[in-house]
């Protein structure tokens, strides 16, 4: 039991009796949408994890205390609220101890995850290696936690937004599987299509979940990214969305946003862009990869 850290008791229980859990990040709802769009997309996605015989376990920090598994309240206050930290590793010791409201990117989720002892954690997409990271050494916490936490991350790729190649290159070199479902190629969040081909195509959920208990039965240490593309009939044009996010960078670079606000800018200039179109096609993604990862959970628990 640890002071600074509170389970709900129905992900309690699930963990308890090796019911599957989906662990969900919460910086999505706080930073990555407009209200009323995240508190409605935050409940359809527990909706959706439920539906398919999963907890869901959507992780923030409130008032200085690590929440895993929010009630609908708890929710409510985290899209509504405007004072709310954007936490990675570095931001834990300041936002308990100083009893903030904090939202948790991938990288904090997936530590809050292994604290929890849940598997799987469902997002939209994962951060990586920034565009330009050769000068600016922009990468992010993601990779690192990928690489040394046992948590598999179900996302739509790498944020099209970064270098998806140097993105891939890095994950490799730190050992961290990425898993195509259903496909060969990386998808690019927004579109299905990225130009560049994976090691692993997996067929099913019961696969990726075998690869899983392979892999951390051995011993071996870190996370999987698997890559589940959006559904065809939501997925965008690679080169249009291209454009939009090359003038979206030039915009940033010339009103010198950096760092952590740089990747909740980009997403809101080319929603403002594409005239709310990647917002839509950023929703059905998110919903793609919740019902991917309940689905993983189950099978992961028959193991």
């Amino acid at each position: 039991m640890n002071p600074y850290i509170n389970i709900h008791p129905e992900v309690i229980e699930a963990l308890l009796n090796n019911k599957p859990v989906v662990a969900l990040e919460s910086t999505i709802i706080s930073h990555g949408m407009p209200y009323p769009e995240n508190v409605n997309m935050a409940l359809k996605v527990e909706e959706i994890i439920r539906s398919e015989g999963a907890v869901p376990a959507t992780i923030a920090i409130l008032n200085g205390i690590i929440k895993v598994g929010l009630t609908h309240d708890e929710i409510e206050f985290l899209a509504k609220e405007k004072d709310v930290l954007k936490v990675s590793k570095r931001d834990f010791g300041f936002t308990i101890s100083q009893k903030r409201t904090g939202a948790t990117t991938v990288s904090a989720t997936m530590l809050v995850a292994k604290m929890a002892g849940i598997k799987i954690f469902a997002t939209g997409g994962i951060g990586g290696v920034h565009r330009g990271a050769q000068e600016t050494f922009d990468i992010s916490r993601d990779l690192e936690e990928l690489a040394n936490v046992d948590v598999a991350v179900v996302c739509a790729g790498a944020k099209s937004i970064l270098d998806l190649g140097l993105t891939l290159e890095y994950l490799e070199t730190k050992g961290v599987e990425v898993l195509g479902y259903q496909t060969k190629e990386l998808p690019a969040f927004y579109s299905r299509e990225s130009g560049f081909e994976l090691d692993y195509n997996m067929s099913s959920p019961k696969e990726i979940a075998a690869l899983l208990h392979a892999k951390w039965s051995l011993g071996l240490t870190g996370g999987a990214v698997i890559a589940n593309p959006i559904p065809k009939e939501f997925s965008m044009d690679s080169k249009k969305i291209n454009h939009v996010i090359d003038q979206a960078l030039s915009s940033a670079s010339d009103q010198g946003i950096k760092g952590k606000d740089t990747t909740p800018y980009l997403l809101s200039k080319v929603k403002e862009m594409t005239h709310g179109e990647s917002l839509a096609a950023n929703l059905e993604l998110v919903y793609n990869n919740a019902r991917l990862a309940a689905k993983i959970a189950k099978e992961y628990t028959k193991l």
